[in-house]
């Protein structure tokens, strides 16, 4: 461990999370960066998630075991409080990092001198017929990546690191009033204000399982979008091109929600023609998964 080398403090939420636990943790003994500490934050977990932690016996683990079970956001927040490292960074139980994760982000973060950094990543899906998939073969950009983001999100939490300083200074945390866009939430606050560095190359690996293309969680997804989109915009100053991507969003969400709210195939033929007129590649993918079976949407797509 290099003297100068600043303190990590990796948080993982953890709620019955055994079954791929041990490949997690392994990951992050694995990192050739040694300076870290690791929050496990047990959400009163019934499983063997405890035992598997324990079995891994080193000083640098740190176990909490909550008062009571929470939502995921608050019991982020919770874990939150107990990082005492210079750097944060996110891994949960069913998601991996590469070896080199931490010492490329810090290494770049030192010398661009910026307090955010994010990563492409491998999607891991098991149930399909090909089994993995880079988050995406082209640049992903960096700087002030609002915009960027707004049209297309790719940021995914495992990949994320920052300083923690930002988080105290700017009273950020994660939504707890949102069950499933907590991490879209605080990712975009930062954007927002500061400038995010990138590294091209998968760092992590994130995990795709038992999650069917479920209408209901589609649909809080694009209700909690809904609200998201009010609040930030009352709570934040945004500038006039930021508001016609607002504008944008909005009618995506409106379209996404008329989509899954489609009862027949004449319905979704003429959601068609409007996606295509006001071409929306997502929303065209969402449209074109509904029109599968539940069993074919599981063998032939990565995200449900």
């Amino acid at each position: 461990m290099n003297a100068n080398d600043p303190l990590v403090s990796i948080l993982m939420n953890c709620y019955n999370g055994q079954k791929y636990l041990k490949e997690s943790l392994k990951s992050i003994f694995n990192q050739n960066y040694a300076n870290w500490e690791l929050i496990f934050w047990d959400n009163q977990s019934s499983d063997r998630s405890k035992n598997i932690l324990k079995s891994f016996k080193d000083k640098r683990i740190k176990y909490f075991y909550a008062t009571k079970h929470t939502n995921l956001h608050k019991a982020r927040n919770l874990a939150l409080k107990k990082c005492k490292g210079k750097y944060i960074a996110f891994l949960d139980t069913d998601d991996v990092w590469h070896p080199k994760k931490l010492s490329k982000q810090i290494s770049v973060l030192k010398e661009s001198k910026k307090s955010v950094i994010y990563s492409n990543c491998t999607i891991l899906n098991n149930q399909t017929l090909f089994k993995k998939k880079i988050l995406s073969i082209k640049k992903l950009p960096s700087g002030f990546i609002f915009s960027n983001l707004m049209d297309n999100y790719f940021v995914y939490l495992c990949t994320l690191l920052l300083e923690k300083k930002i988080l105290t200074k700017n009273k950020l945390c994660f939504d707890e009033s949102f069950k499933i866009i907590g991490d879209f939430d605080l990712v975009m606050k930062l954007a927002l204000k500061y400038q995010i560095e990138c590294v091209q190359e998968s760092l992590a690996t994130y995990r795709i399982h038992n999650r069917g293309f479920s209408i209901n969680n589609k649909l809080i997804e694009v209700y909690e979008q809904k609200d998201w989109y009010k609040k930030f915009l009352k709570s934040h100053k945004i500038n006039n091109s930021h508001k016609i991507k607002f504008h944008k969003f909005k009618k995506k969400i409106d379209l996404k929600k008329k989509i899954l709210l489609a009862k027949d195939l004449r319905e979704k033929i003429l959601l068609l023609f409007v996606l295509v007129i006001n071409f929306d590649i997502n929303n065209i993918k969402t449209l074109f998964k509904s029109l599968f079976s539940q069993k074919l949407r599981n063998k032939l797509f990565f995200y449900k």
